[in-house]
């Protein structure tokens, strides 16, 4: 730690703070639902208005700044999302917290893409894998830590000033990112309509849509995955615990995957990992149908819940820089919007499908991921090159998001 400079910790402490406000919205649902007076399907919708404006807004944003200077353009998504937060934390009622959370989104798709350019180019050459990765490692340390700190901090508190704490941790990366970060100039204007000439691309058009089906299948019901664990006959003392297993099995997943997919190629890691996902749904469908309540059953669940999602991005990265190496920003930027995309489709169908019951919810997501499984088969020659997986950096390759 003592060897990365102040500036790349300020980054990635920034990329948290993004995080943390993406994820951290799960571990108080019930209580927030309760506080607006709406169902917890409907209060899970919040995560899916996010991941939709992140979806649309980031190639739009990345557009439209591009001449910025990066230091006002990361301080001020840092206010902006700072604003939204305290916004979202004040909010009366249900539209008021709806509008927070599109502001929220665009200062997190103004912030993330650009804290990781920030940090390449201030690294030295033969350090600017290490520095990508850890700025990632903050998104990759809020997946771990967001909703179990979440939960705890509506059980302490409650879940308005949750937000108001995300809210001024963004204000102190703000203060951070000023303090520290040297003048750098804005970047030439790259039009929309080039950012998406990358789809005209067969193997990449292929690849796109099974990183949108597969986080629909495998997050879309994590919003709403303190009901569920209240279905598995959870204690509310163990929800935080649970949480942070989940996030535990994604941070090892992340990891573990993106050095599988250099090995065995990425199809092979995506095919396991699919089937495993599938397999998990499954038996979280059978555990709250059966009601089965035994804790190491859940405990079990939750890490398994995490180690077969999270396992998808660096390969799907991976298999997308093969199919466009020379535009790799732009394909990585666009896997970005289909996982949001994803995200937000999923955590709605969830909505909807969560008044069935949770077994309901369950066994479609446990169908969405043997669709990807068929898909993934399909479509494994997609964009497929030669086999140079390992020219690919190490950041890129552990990238969550």
């Amino acid at each position: 730690m003592s060897r990365i400079p102040i500036r790349t910790l300020i980054l990635a402490l920034g990329t948290f703070a993004v995080g943390t406000d993406s994820y951290v919205v799960a571990g108080f649902l019930p209580a927030m639902a309760r506080s607006l007076r709406v169902s917890e399907a409907a209060a899970g919708q919040s995560a899916t208005v996010f991941a939709l404006a992140y979806a649309v807004l980031s190639p739009v944003v990345a557009t439209f700044t591009a001449r910025v200077p990066r230091r006002a353009l990361l301080t001020v998504a840092l206010l902006v999302l700072a604003l939204a937060n305290l916004g979202s934390a004040l909010a009366p009622g249900y539209a008021v917290l709806m509008a927070g959370r599109v502001l929220a989104a665009a200062g997190a798709a103004a912030f993330t893409p650009t804290a990781s350019a920030v940090a390449a180019s201030l690294a030295a050459p033969g350090q600017r894998a290490r520095a990508l990765a850890v700025v990632i490692g903050g998104l990759t340390a809020a997946t771990a830590l967001g909703v179990p700190l979440g939960n705890l901090a509506d059980r302490i508190l409650d879940w308005r000033t949750a937000l108001g704490l995300v809210a001024a941790l963004c204000l102190l990366c703000a203060a951070g990112v000023l303090a520290v970060m040297p003048r750098l100039p804005g970047n030439p204007s790259v039009p929309l309509r080039a950012r998406l000439a990358a789809l005209r691309r067969p193997g990449v058009l292929a690849v796109l849509p099974l990183t949108l089906f597969g986080m629909m299948a495998s997050y879309g019901l994590y919003a709403y995955a303190v009901p569920l664990l209240h279905a598995l006959g959870a204690a509310p003392q163990a929800e935080m615990w649970l949480l942070f297993l989940y996030g535990v099995g994604a941070v090892v997943s992340n990891m573990v995957t993106g050095a599988a997919a250099d090995r065995f190629g990425p199809v092979r890691v995506l095919s396991v990992g699919y089937a495993a996902l599938s397999l998990t749904l499954g038996a979280f469908a059978w555990a709250t149908g059966a009601g089965a309540q035994w804790p190491p059953l859940a405990a079990l669940l939750m890490v398994a819940w995490g180690l077969s999602t999270w396992f998808q991005t660096p390969a799907q990265q991976l298999r997308l820089i093969t199919a466009a190496p020379q535009e790799t920003a732009v394909v990585v930027g666009l896997n970005g919007s289909a996982l949001y995309l994803g995200i937000a489709l999923g955590t709605a169908l969830g909505g909807l499908l969560l008044p069935a019951g949770a077994p309901a919810a369950l066994g479609v997501s446990a169908a969405l991921a043997v669709v990807c499984l068929l898909y993934l088969a399909a479509t494994r020659r997609a964009g497929a090159r030669e086999r140079s997986y390992g020219s690919v950096p190490e950041a890129v390759r552990q990238s969550s998001s």
